[in-house]
């Protein structure tokens, strides 16, 4: 099986053309690739399919196999890898995602995709819809108690769910400690990923990120505009706001008009190669 890794701001999954090749197992493939000792070493698997609603479908699966719905940096590979593969020549692109189809837009310099702008669609923020267990409706700097403690807490859904809490710093946080406890709390039936954010200034913002399935990870795209939204929600930053990652920068806004989220990002080509079983 033919293969390409590839990384969104350090966001690495190992992506497989489906229009030519077939993957009869991927929750499987998933756990063996990601194995960074035994595997190629990644976050996660995803496979890039034909679609009948759409340019492409994405399918996406996390390092312990489980399915996901939607990755903001994954599919800012997939729209390079289409197109630097010659399998568009379109820089304006439809993606079918299990929440949703997204469209994006290709920046384009000498011949390979160095930037995609993708319509994240948009922010759910109804605590059942998200989903979230909870005495609101909506989870706006709310008091959630984890393991012993109160965080204040903000649930936006970007296609999966996200809580957003805010610190005074995150260098020195024991993200593996607590991440655990968010991502198996009861309050979120499906598991949720966890935005841990210090607020730089009212255009900038820095975050880590706990994912369900997979674990603190470099970087996070819906995680990034879910942390948006919930500045932007709380007054805390502008509509415009530059989210600083571990593995580097996402540009992110939320047109309030329209009700929008756009994520601007790289997108990056490390190696191909061919797994055998």
């Amino acid at each position: 099986m033919r293969f390409t890794k590839m990384h969104g701001i350090g966001n690495d999954y190992v992506y497989v053309n489906c229009l030519e090749e077939n993957v009869e197992n991927p929750s499987e493939l998933s756990i063996k690739v990601s194995d960074r000792h035994f595997g190629i070493g990644s976050d996660g698997l995803i496979l890039i399919k034909p679609s009948e609603k759409a340019d492409f479908e994405m399918e996406m699966y996390n390092a312990d196999g489980s399915q996901g719905a939607m990755c903001g940096n994954g599919i800012r590979c997939v729209a390079k890898y289409v197109y630097d593969y010659g399998l568009t020549d379109k820089t304006s692109i439809s993606v079918d995602t299990k929440s949703g189809i997204k469209y994006l837009e290709l920046t384009v310099e000498n011949g390979k995709v160095s930037l995609v702008k993708v319509n994240m669609g948009q922010p759910e923020l109804e605590a059942a819809k998200i989903p979230m267990i909870y005495k609101k409706e909506k989870v706006i700097s709310q008091p959630l108690g984890v393991n012993d403690d109160v965080y204040e807490v903000t649930a936006v859904s970007m296609g999966n769910p996200h809580a957003v809490v805010y610190m005074d710093e995150i260098e020195k946080l024991e993200i593996e400690k607590i991440g655990p406890y968010f991502e198996k709390h009861p309050a979120f039936p499906e598991g949720v990923n966890t935005e841990f954010v210090h607020v730089i200034d009212e255009n900038t913002v820095e975050m880590r990120v706990w994912e369900r399935g997979s674990g603190e990870t470099l970087a996070c795209g819906t995680g990034a505009c879910a942390t948006a939204v919930a500045c932007i929600l709380n007054g805390l930053t502008e509509e415009k706001v530059t989210v600083k990652l571990l593995g580097g920068d996402l540009e992110i806004e939320w047109d309030r008009e329209k009700n929008k989220v756009f994520m601007t990002g790289p997108a990056k080509v490390v190696f191909d190669g061919v797994w055998e079983e």
